[in-house]
């Protein structure tokens, strides 16, 4: 099967080029950095083109549908080249514009409020096939190396990274790069619904990324009614994991809340959150659910909300509403993907 550049770091590449000068290999993960496909590696020989492209895809992926959002926000539909599909969103914000990157095709977590996970997980993304989506969103709002357009990565995308942590630790060493994108690890986030395995080998790993923690519950009989994965690690074992990514590497953790009406919302899971996140330095990021169709869950009111806001910060808890952007462009995970499949095959 067919490979695609973007995968290689500069070793491999010296590796795969057979005593070419490291200055070719510099400039194919240059090439890649921009999205380029081999065609548009236009400072390598032609002879050397036509040799890649006997052994590698063409382009690592395609731009299937671009929807843009009238608060800036957009959303790019991209066919890999297996036919599969996956999104990732561009949000502009005043400190800098972010990318959130899938990091597999669907997802095998199976969050209640997650669309992206109702079809289950198909497959793993390279580091390469996340890179090519940082790559194409900065290039297509005229970024180039010295000046991107993006200056954030989140992975918040379809799939759980830390399912596909080898692929994910990849990538964050490319799209770090200085002869590729040059992104700060501290503009670098890695969200997981709490692979509290997963969270201790990144600790280990000397990596610096900001560590984004789906809790979205304050116990366990909460978290089991949407999350299967608190079949498999308590609330306690995920706070613990997350003390210990701070102890290791000095960087405040965030977790991610969505209130859901009727579920995790009442004044009781405020306090019994706030009792449960004491003693280290992070962040709550409350989200106002994203309703997906089919999933029967309901965001909860704005008076709701803000006395849920209230509670965590008389209990001194540092806690804001994450800015919601990609309302009309279905912006949540897996949304859009499943509303374009059934548009497709309605058309067939």
């Amino acid at each position: 099967m067919n490979k695609i550049l973007a995968d290689y770091d500069i070793n491999e590449l010296l590796g795969l080029l057979c005593g070419q000068p490291k200055y070719i290999a510099k400039q194919i993960l240059s090439f890649c950095a921009r999205g380029a496909d081999i065609d548009g590696m236009t400072s390598l020989p032609k002879k050397l083109r036509d040799e890649l492209k006997l052994e590698f895809f063409e382009k690592p992926l395609y731009k299937a549908e671009i929807f843009n959002s009238k608060d800036g926000s957009a959303k790019f539909l991209f066919k890999l080249n297996d036919g599969n599909l996956i999104e990732s969103v561009f949000l502009p914000n005043n400190y800098g514009n972010t990318v959130c990157v899938s990091s597999q095709v669907g997802c095998r977590m199976g969050c209640a409020f997650c669309a992206s996970g109702m079809d289950g997980l198909a497959r793993n993304l390279s580091a390469g096939e996340m890179l090519s989506q940082v790559a194409l969103i900065n290039s297509h709002f005229g970024g180039s190396l010295k000046e991107r357009a993006v200056s954030n990565i989140v992975m918040m995308g379809s799939g759980e990274p830390l399912d596909n942590y080898d692929n994910t630790l990849k990538f964050v060493n490319l799209i770090s790069s200085p002869d590729g994108l040059n992104v700060s690890e501290r503009n670098i986030s890695v969200s997981t619904s709490g692979l509290c395995d997963g969270i201790v080998k990144l600790a280990e790993s000397g990596h610096n990324v900001t560590l984004s923690i789906s809790l979205h519950a304050p116990n366990d009989d909460i978290r089991k009614q949407i999350m299967p994965i608190a079949k498999r690690y308590t609330v306690k074992e995920v706070v613990g994991s997350a003390k210990y990514y701070f102890e290791k590497t000095g960087r405040r953790v965030i977790f991610e809340y969505s209130l859901i009406k009727g579920v995790n919302d009442s004044l009781e899971c405020a306090k019994e959150l706030s009792e449960l996140l004491k003693g280290f330095p992070l962040h709550v990021n409350l989200i106002n659910l994203n309703p997906v169709k089919d999933a029967g869950l309901k965001p909860s009111g704005k008076d709701r909300a803000g006395l849920f806001l209230a509670e965590l910060e008389k209990k001194n808890v540092s806690a804001t509403f994450r800015r919601s952007l990609g309302s009309d462009i279905e912006g949540a995970c897996g949304q859009l993907k499943r509303k374009y499949l059934k548009e497709v095959s309605h058309d067939h």
